[in-house]
């Protein structure tokens, strides 16, 4: 099949998980988890109307950024590292993955000196998996009286990812946590609008459970040729 033939599969199971939880399609974003895919396979993506693109590198997104450089559409879902805080700024219009204290700060430090209002989302790792960054729960929770504190960086809400499973039920606890924790941040701070969850194995999950923003690559793409790393 083609991207585009992938986009339209990929909507239609987003619309299905929708309208049986009884969701507006319309409300969930896609968002094409572009790594390791070319410029050309991006340039198919948004030709075929993904609503956003993700970039897991700050490398590759320099390149895929000039593609479309319409404000908000470059998300940074992959792990950064602090002292790339500087440059992605610059790339990305939202960032899905502050996954630590230190994180946030550097990218507070990076935005003030760009003079910028960075818009991110805060990673929460529920299943509390050792091979995976984002905040704990209870450092989640600790962390929230904080945030004010940081005045370049606004926060519009969080991203979740949840272990693969063989069975993809067993990924809806995780979801229905990310859920309630969404429902509480955004009852206590204005502008908490997003909650990425769901990725290939696992996004008609996600939906049900209230995910607003899917990460797909693979189901979007194709299997990612991880020997061109080499």
């Amino acid at each position: 099949m083609s991207i585009a033939e992938n986009v339209a599969e990929i909507r239609r199971q987003m619309e299905v998980a929708a309208l049986a939880a009884g969701r507006d399609p319309k409300e969930i974003l896609l968002c094409a988890a572009t790594k390791m895919n070319d410029t050309d396979a991006v340039r198919q993506a948004i030709a075929a109307g993904v609503d956003c693109c993700g970039e897991n590198r700050v490398q590759e997104a320099k390149e895929k950024r000039t593609i479309v450089p319409d404000r908000g559409f470059w998300h940074l879902i992959g792990h950064l590292q602090t002292n790339k805080a500087k440059q992605a700024v610059t790339l990305f219009d939202l960032i899905e993955s502050a996954d630590s204290e230190h994180l946030l700060a550097a990218l507070d430090k990076a935005a003030g000196q760009q003079h910028k209002q960075q818009d991110i989302l805060l990673q929460l790792n529920i299943a509390r998996e050792e091979q995976k960054t984002g905040f704990l729960i209870e450092d989640y929770l600790a962390i929230l009286p904080q945030l004010d504190d940081y005045k370049n960086l606004c926060v519009r809400g969080l991203m979740v990812i949840a272990p693969l499973c063989g069975d993809i039920e067993e990924t809806r606890p995780v979801f229905k946590e990310g859920y309630r924790c969404f429902c509480e941040l955004r009852a206590q701070r204005p502008g908490i609008e997003l909650l990425s969850m769901g990725m290939t194995h696992d996004f008609t999950v996600a939906v049900e459970e209230g995910a607003n923003i899917v990460r797909v690559g693979t189901a979007l793409f194709g299997k990612r040729d991880y020997s061109k790393n080499k």
